[in-house]
Order: structure tokens, then C-alpha cells, then sequence
């Protein structure tokens, strides 16, 4: 099992940026991709960006341009760096792993919440 635990939310302004952290309790070299994902509310859970262990980066179509994702292995640590945000980025923000898929692998923990005003 790992547990996986978010932060860096906040309410920001419409144009404005955000890093959101990951930290695994083990070694993220472990997995084959981990994932960001979001949950707006009244919508289903949406994959936002995933990178996988040899650092290969995908990106939902919403995000392209906007949102980087990237892993410092020696921290266990997954980042999600957001820029020109949009209302429509509001939602709450999960990581997750994938162990030999793109599917995530574990529990969801609390997630982070960012909220973008307009």
C-alpha cells in the first residue's frame, strides 16, 4: 500500500498560478505513471496529467499549455504546476498511481482544493 497526500491549494484569481505537491509514502520509482486527476462539483472525477517513470508526459485537452507535470524521485514527490487558471480549473485535486496502467492503482486520499475566482 502507499498513501498518497496533496497540498497546495488556495483560492486564486482568474490568470493566476498554483503548485500542487504529491508526496508518496515510498519510493515513486515503484510505479509505472502517477496521475493528477480532478473532481469538480456535480461532475465525475477527470484525469487531468500523468508521467511516467521514464518521464513521458500526457495532458488532458483542457489543461495543454497550462498545466506541467513533474516528479522529483528523490522526494517522492509528484507536482502539478497550474498557470493561467480558469474558473473553470476549480475543483478538488487527487493524485494517484498507476502501477503497470494509466488506471489508478490506490485509494483516494483527501485531495487539495483549488478554487479560481473570476
Amino acid at each position: 500500500q502507499v498513501q498518497l497526500v496533496e497540498s497546495g491549494g488556495d483560492l486564486v484569481q482568474a490568470g493566476g498560478s498554483l503548485r500542487l505537491s504529491c508526496a508518496a509514502s515510498r519510493s515513486i520509482e515503484s510505479f509505472n505513471v502517477m496521475l493528477w486527476y480532478r473532481q469538480a462539483p456535480g461532475k465525475q472525477r477527470e484525469l487531468v496529467a500523468g508521467i511516467t517513470r521514464s518521464g513521458f508526459t500526457s495532458y488532458a485537452d483542457s489543461v495543454k499549455g497550462r498545466f506541467t507535470i513533474s516528479r522529483d524521485n528523490a522526494k517522492n514527490t509528484v507536482y502539478l504546476q497550474m498557470i493561467s487558471l480558469k474558473p473553470e480549473d476549480t475543483a478538488v485535486y487527487y493524485c494517484n498511481a498507476g502501477l503497470a496502467t494509466w488506471r489508478p492503482t490506490y485509494a483516494w486520499g483527501q485531495g487539495t482544493q483549488v478554487t479560481v475566482s473570476s
